[in-house]
Formats: structure tokens, sequence, C-alpha cells
């Protein structure tokens, strides 16, 4: 009996190795093709991309306002400011805001925690996911300052960029959105 309990355990840690490694496969080769994966449960689409593919979302310039939040639904300090977030969205869209929570939550996690994590708080603004593995690489790039701690923040409109290592209150928040509203 104890035989046969231990070769069903051995098949299936056996087998969950494999299924990552497949998992594993797939997502770097949708990655490598530097375009965003969408992956749907719940009714939610989740984009996912790799640095290169998220750049776009850091130089955009059409006049908007864009505001753009560093985050993970293990970060409580990010889980905290959510909310400030997507009350900034709902206020401030009519006036050509947009912001964009990007999740740095690990791609294993996404359909176990992201995803549910996104229904039941009901988030509204765009959620992405960045899924770049070097970190070391892409840090640097969104700020040179940013030590990677998260939540980190970047708001913008054409060539005018702040970047903020912080967690915001709503007025926070707001009064650093309106020096771009001028």
């Amino acid at each position: 009996m104890k035989l046969k309990v231990l070769f069903i355990a051995i098949l299936v840690i056996a087998s969950c190795k494999q299924d990552k490694k497949a998992i594993e496969l797939v997502s770097k080769d949708a990655l490598n093709k530097e375009t965003s994966e969408k992956i749907a449960q719940n009714d939610i689409d989740l984009e996912i991309y790799d640095y290169k593919g998220f750049e776009k979302f850091l130089n955009k310039k059409d006049d908007n306002i864009y505001v753009i939040n560093f985050w993970a639904t293990w970060c409580a300090p990010c889980v905290k400011e959510l909310p400030y977030f997507e009350k900034l969205n709902k206020e401030y869209k009519s006036k050509n805001v947009e912001v964009v929570l990007v999740s740095l939550d690990f791609p294993h996690l996404y359909e176990t925690k992201l995803k549910p994590f996104i229904d039941d708080k009901n988030l509204m603004s765009k959620v992405i996911a960045l899924n770049d593995v070097d970190m070391n690489t892409w840090i640097p790039k969104v700020d040179k300052n940013w030590s990677g701690s998260i939540p980190a923040t970047i708001i913008y409109k054409n060539d005018n960029k702040k970047f903020y290592e912080q967690s915001f209150s709503f007025e926070e928040l707001e009064k650093e959105v309106q020096q771009y509203l001028n």
C-alpha cells in the first residue's frame, strides 16, 4: 500500500513538472513574438507583454495624460492604493486621462490570483501583465532611479514625465495629475 501511494505521488509530481515546462515554453514563445497574448477566463482578457511590447505604453505622444502604475496582488501597499487609481480613472477619463495598471504578478498566478483579483475588485482601468524576467535590464529603462520596489507610478503627457516610487492617497494622485491638465 505504501509503495502504491509513493508511486502515485511521484507520478503527480512528475506530471506537474512537465506541465510547468510546457507552460513556460508556451509563454516564452508568445513573448518572443513581441505581441500581446490574450488569455480569457471569466470574461477577463489579460494582455501579457515582455518589456519590448510594453514599452509603447511609456512613450505615447497624443496629448493624453497617462498614469502607469506598477503593482502586484501580493503587494499590500499596492492593493491599498488601487481604489485611488480606479477613482482617478473614473473621474478623469473625460479629461483624457488614461490609467494603466501594470501587474508584476508571477505568470503562474495569472489564472489563480490575478484574474480572480481583477474580477473581485471589478477593476475598470486597463490591466496588463508585464512578464519579462530580465528586470535588471528593463527597470532602469522605465526610470534610471527606480530601485525596483513597488508600488511605482509614472505620470506623463507627451515628453513631460514624472516617476514616483511611493504609495499615493487619492488627493496626492489627483494633485499630480492636475499639473498636466493646464
